[in-house]
């Protein structure tokens, strides 16, 4: 008996699990059934069922919104009187790329849940059939409509009983559904581009693999435009590009999010347009091939010797270059590459750390670190630091000390240190061909990327490289001498005239407070200094008395760094530029003068950037320039960037830039803005604002704001 009972038992199986799950509607491309998530209903209890679909490899089904092209499935029920069956639910879809357009939809397998409510009239026994009808479109490199009809006849219970044989089947579909969203959203349009934010406590950088805006209307979005990502301050940005189709007054759609552990979730999503949130820009391609951008790069670095940045290191670079003279060959040699090797490594270690940054999710760029007070600070007490050795207050490695001592005396560590202090100061300038390299360096690889940043140092090096090449070369210079002291102490006042500009930057950034607590600094640190070069001096307990002295001041100071970082007090345009009449930038300041038919003229600047002092002096703030100003009535908007500012990390971004200077020229009656040189001349500003009918060279179209 029980041997029968088994064998009926195994040969209902394949009945009842197809009690749950309706005859197949097949082709060559999919197959496609309804299934259910019960095997018995219970009068007036909701339950779920599902069109399944599961397609052949490599043809594909849509989601609501297709994307470029496509078509999603329906379905149309017939239910018993009283009965009522939700529309299909659409699962979080995947982005399917064909040629150069982008779907929205889904490959394999995919549920589409719907929920029926069966009447409460329904009595125990009786049977509750589902019948529905529908129509999908399958495509690969084509795409073929189906369609098919489908019958489900549940007994109806009690209590409604789980279908053991679709519960894991349900239960990710339902997971895969989108959800409503916990966070705050904004969203915004200003021409071809957009963005949209979404804010909550769970968005740190590193939080976020990946995101993606899929929208509800079909044509409002670019579908097959990138979309960029930023997660800082707790909020995740994405970039949209528009499409053809008008923004509704209510743009809906959902947010995938694929956290930092591979997980996917998506929530649904509706914001009225309004302001563009503060965003990356929509990824371009390279604006050069890397081929191009490292040659640019070399170039870059070569003329970034001449830039005034780099003043005060060429007197460490000339001390050490006089003492070569009438040396060994291969000491020369051996200074020339420890000095490559310092600058080059420095900038691998600067270009790795802004694409780790980058990578974190976090807005950085060419000189970021000057935005942070603290990196100020340290910056001005090395360059007082410097300053005292070379006058001779205390020494590093010998008589001539830090830097230039270590690399004539020492030995070759000098020379690599004096490359890396090279590299350190440098960052608040840039050279010519260096934006677009490193524009286009950050949107390639990161191999690719770290290339380019070694190709800059190997530019900078140059000078000292030939040295290495050529050694012979070391024969021409004056013999070391007398004058050399002269010379080391001359030299001590353009490091001293640099940490006077940093504390002026420090003054931009934090006001009184912060000028008071690294100028206490720098007294610690000079009474540190100085004991340490009495002790130099002296041997025994007077020795150790005096490096005693040295290292409590030193730590006193370093104790003060921290407090260096007061909260930014309010700043004006004044501040940071000199240009009269100015105004400060905001994106909604620039699209209400665009409404009104004004030209605009964007400065982006920094009080640290010298580039920028120079370009207002020699360019912008010059009679004819500002006369061309007023004659057309150009608005001029300064951005001030000295501590970072997220909205213009943001536009540096959209226009491939990774620091200030950005100049933008926006004409009169709208249109995409010039996008100008960031070494400028009178000449290139004239023509840029149509004040001038000579050809100028330099100033290239950007993309819309």
């Amino acid at each position: 008996m029980l041997r029968s009972l088994t064998l009926l038992a195994l040969l209902l199986a394949p009945a009842l699990a197809a009690a749950v799950e309706t005859a197949p509607v097949t082709s060559p491309r999919a197959t496609v059934t309804v299934v259910s998530g019960v095997e018995a209903v219970a009068p007036g209890q909701p339950f779920r069922i599902a069109l399944r679909q599961r397609l052949a490899p490599g043809w594909h089904t849509y989601w609501t919104n297709p994307g470029d092209a496509g078509q999603p499935p329906e379905v149309s029920f017939t239910l018993p009187e009283g009965a009522a069956a939700s529309p299909l639910a659409f699962p979080t879809p995947d982005r399917i790329p064909y040629g150069p357009l982008v779907n929205f939809g889904y490959e394999n397998e995919v549920l589409f849940p719907v929920t029926v409510t069966p009447p409460a009239t329904l009595r125990p026994g009786d049977t509750f059939t589902v019948e529905a009808s529908g129509a999908w479109l399958v495509c690969e490199k084509i795409c073929i409509p189906e369609e098919g009809v489908f019958r489900l006849d549940l007994p109806v219970a009690d209590v409604a009983r789980p279908a053991a044989a679709t519960v894991e089947m349900m239960r990710a579909a339902e997971a895969a559904l989108p959800r409503p969203s916990p966070f705050q959203v904004s969203l915004g349009f200003d021409g071809a581009r957009g963005a949209i934010a979404v804010a909550g406590d769970a968005f740190v950088p590193g939080a976020v693999r990946e995101a993606f805006f899929f929208p509800a209307d079909w044509g409002v979005l670019d579908h097959a435009a990138p979309q960029a990502m930023a997660v800082r301050g707790g909020v995740l940005t994405l970039a949209l590009a528009r499409g053809h189709a008008a923004v509704p007054a209510s743009v809906e759609g959902l947010v995938a999010i694929t956290d930092a552990a591979g997980v996917r979730s998506a929530y649904l999503v509706a914001a009225a347009p309004g302001a563009v949130p503060s965003m990356p820009a929509v990824p371009v391609a390279p604006a050069l091939p890397l081929w191009q951008a490292i040659l640019f790069a070399v170039l870059g670095g070569l003329i970034l010797n001449l830039m005034p940045c780099v003043f005060p290191i060429l007197a460490m670079k000339a001390m050490a270059i006089a003492r070569l003279s009438g040396a060994e060959k291969g000491e020369v040699r051996g200074h020339a590459a420890a000095y490559t090797a310092g600058v080059v490594l420095s900038f691998l270690a600067l270009g790795g750390g802004l694409v780790a940054l980058k990578g974190a999710g976090l807005a950085v760029g060419w000189g970021f670190q000057f935005t942070s007070p603290v990196f100020v600070a340290a910056l001005a007490w090395l360059m007082l630091a410097v300053g005292l050795n070379l006058s001779g207050v205390y020494a590093v490695g010998g008589p001539i000390g830090i830097g230039h001592g270590a690399a004539s005396q020492g030995g070759k560590a000098g020379a690599f240190f004096t490359g890396t202090l090279a590299v350190l100061v440098a960052t608040p300038c840039t050279a010519p061909f260096m934006a677009a390299a490193i524009g286009a360096a950050f949107a390639m690889p990161a191999a690719a990327t770290l290339a380019v940043f070694a190709a800059l140092g190997v530019g900078m090096a140059l000078p000292y490289t030939l040295l290495g090449i050529a050694p012979g070369l070391a024969r021409h210079l004056p013999r070391p001498g007398a004058w050399m002291q002269r010379l080391r102490q001359g030299l001590a006042f353009p490091m001293y005239a640099a940490g006077v500009w940093l504390v002026w930057v420090l003054a931009q950034q934090g006001g009184a407070d912060a000028v008071l607590f690294v100028l206490g600094g720098a007294v610690l640190l000079g009474f540190g200094l100085w004991a340490l070069g009495q002790a130099q001096g002296v041997a025994g307990r007077g020795r150790r008395i005096g490096q005693g002295l040295a290292a409590a001041a030193v730590i006193a100071a370093i104790a003060l760094l921290p407090r260096v970082d007061v909260p930014r007090p309010a700043t004006t345009v004044a501040s940071v530029s000199s240009l009269p009449d100015a105004e400060p930038w905001s994106p909604e300041r620039v699209a209400a003068l665009r409404a009104e038919g004004r030209p605009v003229f964007v400065n982006m600047t920094a009080a640290w950037c010298i580039t920028c002092k120079v370009n207002e002096r020699v360019a912008l703030g010059t009679d004819a320039v500002q006369r061309a100003f007023a004659a057309r009535n150009v608005a001029v908007l300064v951005g001030d960037w000295t501590r970072g500012d997220a909205a213009i990390s943001a536009l540096l971004q959209q226009h491939q830039r990774d620091g200030v200077p950005l100049y933008l020229y926006y004409p009169a009656g709208g249109g995409a803005p010039a996008l100008l040189p960031q070494i400028l001349t009178e000449g290139i500003v004239l023509e840029a604002i149509g004040a001038s009918t000579s050809p100028v060279a330099g100033a290239t179209r950007g993309s819309s704001t």
